[in-house]
């Protein structure tokens, strides 16, 4: 069943748990003069997202597409979305431009984004940010609503389970079992730690953000900075091989 929950003035969850992973994937639809859609799901999502994102407002509306890096539950269904957008551009890092997205599943060409550039939607304003490697992938990036504080944090502060779409509990405990898990299975080192994923996660943190919009698991509202102190000592901890 797919849930919808207003995380922040305009900007919406829209949440599926899939039982047989144990795992939500979600969405986050900002409605603005120019909606913007970050993450897309799946190809086998497509239509549920399709449905909710209708609830909201017109799907062929959407004008901007953003995703962290080149995975199925990140990027899948671009085409699907493109196909029903006539005027939804793909916005990504160069080198996901250059290296996959172009090439696989985008009907049109991404618009690469510069480290610090922002994109207005209307009434609000995102920073783009690299992030190689964080939470995973050479091409990775995520973006910041800076009127309201919200980051757009793609896999980082991942939780298992099928819990509240928001929560002010602090979500690193959740993220460190999970990752403690993971590492006892196939998906073990799933986020890399190299030297730069410490001062990334610092940067990160320097932004205070306020609420955390995480793909897998509960929203966090709350003290955002605080929280990345936390995860930066957690995947030293589990990942950082002591």
């Amino acid at each position: 069943m797919t849930q919808i929950t207003e995380i922040a003035p305009d900007m919406y969850r829209i949440s599926t748990f899939i039982p047989e992973v144990n795992l939500q994937f979600n969405q986050f639809l900002v409605r603005d003069e120019q909606p913007l859609l970050f993450h897309t799901g799946m190809k086998g999502l497509f239509p549920v997202v399709r449905d909710a994102v209708a609830s909201l407002l017109a799907p062929s509306s959407i004008r901007w597409i953003g995703f962290s890096h080149f995975e199925a539950d990140e990027c899948g269904a671009l085409m699907e979305w493109q196909t029903l957008a006539p005027s939804a551009t793909a916005i990504c890092s160069l080198v996901a431009k250059l290296v996959s997205v172009d090439d696989v599943v985008a009907c049109r060409p991404a618009q690469a984004l510069a480290d610090g550039e922002q994109l207005c939607t209307g009434k609000y304003r995102f920073r783009f940010l690299q992030t190689p490697h964080v939470p995973h992938c050479w091409e990775a990036s995520l973006l910041f609503e800076e009127t309201q504080g919200t980051l757009l944090c793609s896999d980082l502060f991942h939780q298992e389970g099928d819990v509240e779409p928001r929560t002010r509990t602090d979500v690193v405990d959740r993220c460190k079992r999970t990752l403690v898990s993971y590492q006892q299975g196939p998906f073990a080192n799933y986020l890399p730690y190299t030297p730069y994923t410490e001062q990334t996660l610092q940067r990160l943190a320097a932004l205070k953000p306020r609420t955390l919009a995480t793909m897998h698991g509960s929203t966090f509202i709350g003290d955002g900075a605080q929280a990345f102190a936390g995860l930066a000592q957690v995947m030293k901890e589990i990942l950082g091989g002591r």
